[in-house]
């Protein structure tokens, strides 16, 4: 707690306002003969720290007194900034505050608001944040988490997990764990979590973690396709796949040759794009979409829908 004071006191004097000992002490929740001892502490330890007397006195530093004595420079010290910035869309509550500080102790009161990260899906929901500073939490004091979850292939389980690390891919979160019921990593998407509760019981903290993969599928169910989209699916396309993938025909259409994980997954997200794709090969994959249409088609023909 002392060591703690003394940088809130630091980093309140360098944010240029003027501080009194009674000032700091009601500030800081103390005595002001505790703020005349801090102050020597300082003092001790080599920050230029002073007090004035009279009506305008106070506690100061000295004017140039900047972290750059730390041996960063200039060009480090955007870059510590720039990476705190986007904390506070990462979910962590104190980042504004961590930064604000960070900032002080720079000496770098301008305000460059130049990039602005938002992790969040657009109409994001209040329960989301919520899980995702449950499973925050878990990993920083190595909890074991008990989720329920709904897997493309194997429908709703309920699993013990260790959590060991929360990761951004394409346009979602997932947190890779060790599923103590498979007894291996597993990577777990977070929209298809449903419950989600801190356990009592705490794990060792995993040194080795599997690199996040590729896909969220396994790589024998990548096969060559080609596809071709009408021109209307074309700011799909360029979003979803490799600009040299992709090949403009003379009509407008899209033809795109890829590598594509043929499991449910892969195969309703191309049916996804309903009468704008027509997929060219492979044929067992052109098969199933027919199949797919058809059955959708005869659950239109019913006129009974109550």
């Amino acid at each position: 707690m002392h060591n703690g004071r003394l940088f809130r006191m630091v980093h309140l004097l360098l944010g240029g306002e003027d501080w009194t000992v009674s000032k700091l002490a009601q500030k800081l929740e103390v005595s002001e003969r505790t703020i005349r001892r801090d102050v020597d502490a300082l003092s001790a330890a080599g920050i230029p720290i002073y007090t004035t007397q009279g009506r305008t006195g106070g506690v100061h530093l000295m004017p140039q007194f900047v972290l750059d004595r730390a041996l960063l420079s200039k060009q480090q010290q955007d870059e510590i900034l720039c990476g705190l910035q986007s904390l506070n869309a990462a979910g962590i509550p104190e980042g504004k505050a961590l930064l604000e500080e960070v900032s002080g102790l720079f000496g770098r009161a301008e305000n460059r608001d130049w990039i602005h990260t938002d992790f969040s899906a657009w109409g994001d929901r209040a329960e989301n944040r919520t899980r995702f500073a449950v499973i925050r939490q878990a990993i920083l004091q190595c909890r074991v988490l008990y989720i329920s979850y709904y897997a493309a292939e194997s429908g709703f389980s309920e699993r013990e997990i260790e959590p060991v690390r929360l990761c951004f891919r394409g346009q979602d979160w997932y947190v890779q764990a060790f599923c103590r019921i498979r007894q291996e990593f597993r990577t777990f998407k977070l929209s298809r979590m449903g419950q989600v509760e801190i356990c009592e019981d705490v794990f060792v903290p995993h040194r080795a973690l599997p690199p996040l993969p590729d896909y969220m599928e396994s790589a024998s169910d990548m096969v060559s396709i080609v596809i071709r989209f009408s021109a209307e699916a074309a700011y799909r396309v360029y979003d979803e796949f490799q600009f040299d993938e992709i090949t403009r025909e003379p009509d407008g259409s899209l033809l795109v040759r890829t590598e594509w994980a043929t499991g449910i997954w892969g195969r309703y997200y191309v049916l996804s794009y309903g009468g704008m794709a027509e997929v060219l090969e492979p044929e067992s994959l052109r098969a199933w979409i027919l199949q797919e249409t058809q059955k959708i088609a005869e659950q239109y023909k019913n006129p009974d829908i109550g």
